[in-house]
């Protein structure tokens, strides 16, 4: 939001209601950003691609919760994986969430 936006501009001007759809998708998002962990993961595949276990490792998380969250993410089309081998790699797949996460860590840096 630039200086000149106000809030109820960006949010569809107040004008109309949202749509079954979008309120889903929309309350979805911000299930996925209301976890820690799922925060904490989608945060280090801003870096790059990662492991699993690269992942768990990191993070210090046990490698079934993350393959866990990393499920969630996936459904959610969040994040994305190719497979090399028996390896999967994940990567973040959505900048908008992506960008909405990195406001919310500036913003709670204020506090």
């Amino acid at each position: 939001m630039n200086e000149e936006q106000k809030p109820e501009e960006l949010l569809n001007e107040g004008k109309q209601d949202l749509d079954e759809e979008t309120l889903f998708i929309v309350s979805q998002t911000f299930k996925a950003l209301s976890d820690p962990t799922r925060i904490r993961i989608l945060n280090f595949l801003c870096t790059g691609e990662h492991a699993v276990n690269d992942i768990a490792e990191t993070l210090n998380l046990s490698q079934s919760s993350v393959s866990h969250q990393l499920r969630f993410l996936k459904n959610l089309r969040l994040v994305k994986y190719r497979r090399a081998g028996t390896t999967l790699y994940y990567s973040e797949n959505d900048v908008h969430v992506i960008n909405l996460l990195k406001q919310a860590i500036e913003h709670a840096s204020h506090h």
